[in-house]
């Protein structure tokens, strides 16, 4: 049973908007819990792989999507609503309140291109120690 232990690992990943909590991370899939808090929001992003299937479990959001990022629409979230998103689908969420989503992707998981940042960060991929240094400044 021990050497299964890394299966059962919950890891906390900090952000500046808050944390992630990754639940599931597998070669086929990945699972976790965004926890956004009020007035932050994430990346104007995209991913060239991963999909992603978000379910907005408790609080208020801001959805800004589109194919591309002169043709972004808004729209609010609230919870029990899904969204769909698919590679090379512009997307952020802004939380309106304190805010908590399910995630469940495909498990391409540094699969980040970042279009714009409130917090400074750009380019490709995720860099924990400066998503936590991040956080601490917030």
């Amino acid at each position: 049973m021990d050497e299964n232990k890394d299966e059962h690992k919950v890891e906390i990943k900090p952000k500046p908007w808050g944390q992630e909590i990754w639940f599931a991370h597998t070669d086929k899939y990945a699972g976790k819990i965004l926890c956004i808090s009020k007035g932050h929001r994430f990346s104007l992003q995209y991913h060239e792989k991963k999909q992603e299937t978000q379910y907005v479990y408790k609080g208020k959001l801001k959805l800004t999507h589109g194919p591309d990022q002169d043709n972004l629409k808004e729209e609010i979230l609230n919870p029990g609503d899904k969204v769909e998103i698919h590679p090379y689908t512009v997307h952020r969420l802004e939380a309106l309140e304190d805010s908590e989503v399910f995630e469940v992707s495909t498990p391409e998981l540094d699969d980040v291109v970042k279009l714009q940042d409130d917090y400074g960060r750009s380019g490709k991929g995720n860099n924990e120690e400066e998503d936590a240094r991040l956080q601490k400044n917030t």
